[in-house]
């Protein structure tokens, strides 16, 4: 892809975006994708806090290397490629432009956003414990009433998403207590359901069929095995305040 450097990302929005062209609304979401990109302009695949085969048996080093190597660093490119053409179609108060380029976003820019947070999600299998006590045990008794249940209910709601997607636990704001939800390709959770996103399953078909085939329930079964429960733990209790 193009080696141009978007400047100042937050700067060019707040200035290109008052044009009278662009109405409210795509000024808006225009303003926020570019003012999203980091320092320098340019999203970067994450690295894993954990080596490729850290969590076999339950994801093999093959799966993980082509997950995060292949299917997210495309996202990645992906996204920077269409913050590029929207920094143009503002800079020229394209609205067409900015309005084509919005489903590009959404996808490259949820399925980075996604999988940033699932590798956070996950540990080797020995690092793997959910708490006996503390925010999050409390969190899911109140609203499930057990782990296992919590287990049961999440797992059902992410075997039954229609093509590809993603499971989630998230924090309700609102209510102040923890709900399962799923979403549909790769829209964030936040965006569709307002839920602050805690722990995300992702069942796209690349995630698991090199090791499960197409058996998405044995996969989904397997992940709890090596979810990093400290991590989940730590944004429940940031999105608590």
């Amino acid at each position: 892809m193009s080696a141009k450097r978007i400047i100042s990302p937050a700067l060019r929005a707040a200035v290109h975006v008052r044009s009278s062209k662009l109405n409210a609304e795509v000024a808006k979401s225009a303003s926020a994708y570019l003012s999203s990109a980091p320092s320098g302009g340019k999203h970067s695949l994450p690295d894993l806090a954990y080596d490729y085969a850290a969590l076999e048996p339950v994801i093999s080093a093959e799966t993980m290397e082509l997950h995060h190597s292949k299917h997210h660093n495309t996202y990645v490119t992906n996204l920077n490629a269409s913050l590029e053409k929207l920094d143009a179609a503002v800079s020229s108060g394209d609205v067409s432009g900015i309005i084509a380029l919005q489903g590009a976003l959404k996808f490259n820019g949820g399925g980075h956003l996604n999988h940033t947070l699932f590798w956070e999600n996950l540990c080797a299998k020995g690092g793997s414990e959910f708490p006996s006590s503390g925010a999050l045990k409390d969190a899911v008794d109140a609203r499930f009433g057990s782990f296992d249940e919590m287990k049961k209910d999440l797992s059902s709601l992410t075997i039954a998403v229609q093509g590809s997607g993603w499971g989630w636990l998230g924090y309700d704001t609102n209510t102040g207590r923890i709900e399962a939800a799923t979403c549909a390709n790769q829209d964030p959770l936040k965006a569709t359901t307002g839920l602050v996103p805690l722990l995300g399953i992702d069942v796209w078909e690349h995630a698991y069929y090199v090791d499960y085939r197409n058996v998405r329930p044995n996969y989904v079964n397997a992940i709890f095995d090596v979810v990093n429960w400290k991590a989940v733990e730590e944004r429940l209790v940031k999105a608590q305040g």
